[in-house]
């Protein structure tokens, strides 16, 4: 499969093969959904909590006889049914996270690289260097390439340092280092741009 490559002035500079088994999957939502799912659950931060009546401060002893005062009987002011009381069965901190096998993973990103490809939202751009580092500047860029949603896949923290800066004020941009790629993030953005460079690196993670 061939992918033409274009610069950032919108302008065909070349062309790159793209590996059918990665780039050519039938669309499973299910799986997506199943991932997306997953990777959501493992940031959830899970420190949520509400005190056990073990945890509420205040006096043991019993708040008035057991019988003849004519009120329901009562062994603690800490107890629920009081203001200040305990919360019964309440969320405490906890690890939200799951697993799912390694090659589901790997097929929901192959999935969610096709369908961006099949939808024509996948821009190969065969550099990401910029010579401005402000973020007008790379935003006409981008509007000149009709892209108002974007994940941008293979930048380097050492490399693309004018666009790093430029990106980040642009509300509806992201940009992640080819490693980091992920099925929510491309799921979550219109376009997917991924760099020359980052194609290789790819390849290597879901051959």
């Amino acid at each position: 499969m061939k992918q033409k490559v274009l610069n950032l002035d919108n302008k065909e500079v070349g062309e790159v093969s793209l590996n059918p088994s990665i780039y050519k999957q039938e669309l499973r939502e299910d799986i997506l959904h199943k991932v997306i799912t997953w990777q959501r659950a493992k940031k959830r931060a899970g420190t949520h909590k509400t005190k056990g009546i073990s945890e509420i401060s205040g006096t043991t002893k019993k708040p008035f006889k057991q019988k003849g005062t004519g009120n329901a009987r009562q062994g603690s002011l800490r107890s629920p049914q009081f203001r200040g009381g305990a919360v019964i069965f309440g969320p405490v901190v906890r690890d939200h996270s799951y697993s799912i096998q390694k090659k589901v993973r790997k097929l929901a990103l192959k999935i969610a690289l096709s369908a961006k490809l099949a939808d024509k939202k996948l821009i190969v751009i065969d550099d990401l260097q910029v010579e401005s580092h402000k973020t007008k500047d790379l935003k006409l860029k981008l509007n000149n390439m009709s892209i108002n949603s974007a994940l941008i896949i293979g930048l380097d923290s050492n490399k693309h340092i004018n666009f790093i800066r430029a990106y980040r004020n642009i509300k509806s941009v992201d940009a992640l280092p080819s490693f980091a790629i992920n099925v929510y993030d491309i799921m979550n953005h219109e376009h997917l741009i991924l760099s020359a460079a980052s194609i290789d690196v790819i390849n290597e993670r879901l051959s």
